[in-house]
This record gives C-alpha cells, structure tokens and sequence, in this order.
C-alpha cells in the first residue's frame, strides 16, 4: 500500500505551491461575475490576512525583521515558504536604510496565464498582502511598488523603506 512518507517532500511541496498559487485565479474565475462589486473588497481582505501567515512564517522560523533589509529578505522567504519555489528573485540592500525586493518569477501570474485571468486582480492581490506584511513584521517600515510585472514590467519592484515621522514630531525636532 502506497504511504505518504514514499513521495518525495520536493514533489509534495511543488504540488502543494501549485494549488496555492492556482486558487486565487481558480476562485476569479468560478465568483467574479457572480458576486460583482464585492468580489474584489471580498478578496482583498483574505489576502490581507493572508499577510498574517506571513508575519506568522517570519516569528516562527525567527526570521529576523529589525530593519528593511531584513524585512525585505525574510519577506521574500515567506512568500516563497507559503506560495512555492515559483516565486523566485533577489533582495537588494540600498542606503538609508532602505531595501527592494525583485520578482522575477510570480506563480499568480504564471497560473494566471494559464487561466487567462486578468492580471489586474493578480496585483491587488499581491498589493493586499505586500503593504500589510511589510508593517505587521515591523511597524515602523513600509512598503511601495516601483514596478509591476501585472502591469506589463519586466520585473516587480518592492522597495521596503522607513515610515515618515509624523509632521508634528518632525517639526518638533528643529
């Protein structure tokens, strides 16, 4: 009788990544038209949550997220812990504490392309996760996109970078 532990933990973590990266088009496709308007506020709440998984990937594999690089590079693990090796790039430090993160390969989109779903929804997507993460691992970060693959860029760029103080402690400071 066939077991579990017979099939390699390199072919179980690539199917299993290929139904993560492939539900969000799958669920596009089957309620998008049903549910309308509120299919995309729907969907940006799950993937807002989803950011939860992440910062719970980063405590739990003590990831460490002290300033943007580390940010930057842990969540970059994460994402590809929780969505496949498909999801493939770099992380690059910058000054002032700042870092990018480069997408080059995206399973949303190569499932996406697949099932021909608009890549539109693949960046809110992405978007939802990416700029509640990026605070949830350190509140004092944020995060912005440069460059969208989605929207037809040869690569994503993510740069992670330190929250603006407040005017009223800026001001405070001259």
């Amino acid at each position: 009788m066939p077991d579990l532990k017979d099939i390699p933990d390199a072919v179980r973590w690539r199917f299993a990544a290929e139904c993560a990266a492939t539900l969000p088009a799958l669920y596009d496709v089957a309620f998008r038209e049903a549910l309308g308007e509120k299919y995309d506020a729907l969907e940006q709440e799950i993937w807002m949550e989803l950011a939860r998984m992440v910062q719970d990937v980063v405590h739990d594999c003590s990831l460490p997220a002290r300033n943007a690089q580390e940010i930057a590079r842990s969540f970059q693990i994460a994402t590809v812990i929780l969505f496949g090796p498909e999801y493939g790039g770099e992380t690059i430090g910058l000054a002032d504490d700042g870092a990018t993160v480069l997408v080059k390969r995206c399973p949303f989109l190569i499932h996406g392309h697949t099932l021909a779903t608009d890549h539109e929804h693949t960046f809110s997507r992405c978007m939802a996760l990416t700029l509640t993460a990026v605070p949830l691992l350190n509140k004092n970060y944020t995060a912005r996109f440069v460059r969208t693959m989605c929207t037809g860029d040869r690569q994503c760029e993510i740069r992670i970078e330190k929250k603006p103080e407040p005017q009223d402690k800026a001001a405070a400071k001259t």
